[in-house]
């Protein structure tokens, strides 16, 4: 097994954030393409352009094998896990080739710490009952009462679950963080 190593998510690496979201949406489950969804784009559309926007991403090998971010996105884009104009909306996914390896685990765990330096909550939107989650309750998320919506994808049930985020200290490299997994 290759260690993944972690970079930030800039803006002119756009391309990642659009092939991750084929995953977090669950295109690759249906056989579809975000051509066929074109309201999903505002989940990465412009990813990086404001300074509120905050990713990363996960190299296994040769290849991007996860990726995960936040930003805002207004009330009026009909975004699932929409909360309010101050708490940002995660995207996460981990290709399938490299899922069950602890990845989707330590991208999350470094987002958190990265989200505590300029928000106090974040959500997600989640398939209702689905095994996401298990893995999300394990972080800290909880379900927030916000009205059941239905994935633009399939028309299942999804919920949001929201996580207060710490304001602890982020570590990286240079402060301690195992550099062998976090590059810059």
């Amino acid at each position: 097994m290759i260690t993944p190593t972690l970079y930030f998510l800039r803006s002119s690496e756009q391309k990642i954030a659009t092939d991750i979201l084929h995953y977090a949406a669950r295109l690759d489950e249906v056989g579809k393409t975000l051509a066929d969804f074109p309201e999903l784009s505002i989940y990465n559309r412009y990813y990086g352009l404001s300074h509120r926007d905050i990713g990363l991403y996960t190299l296994s090998g040769t290849g991007v094998s996860g990726g995960a971010w936040i930003r805002l996105i207004a009330e009026d884009k009909g975004a699932n896990a929409f909360i309010d104009s101050q708490t940002p909306i995660l995207s996460i996914a981990v290709k399938p080739e490299f899922r069950s390896q602890g990845i989707g685990s330590m991208m999350l765990e470094q987002l958190l710490q990265e989200a505590g330096s300029r928000y106090e909550q974040i959500s997600v939107s989640v398939l209702d009952n689905s095994p996401a989650m298990k893995f999300f309750e394990k972080f800290g998320f909880i379900k927030h009462d916000a009205p059941h919506k239905k994935s633009p994808v399939d028309a299942k049930p999804v919920i949001t679950m929201l996580k207060t985020v710490s304001k602890d200290a982020v570590q990286r490299p240079n402060d301690g963080y195992n550099p062998s997994r976090w590059m810059d």
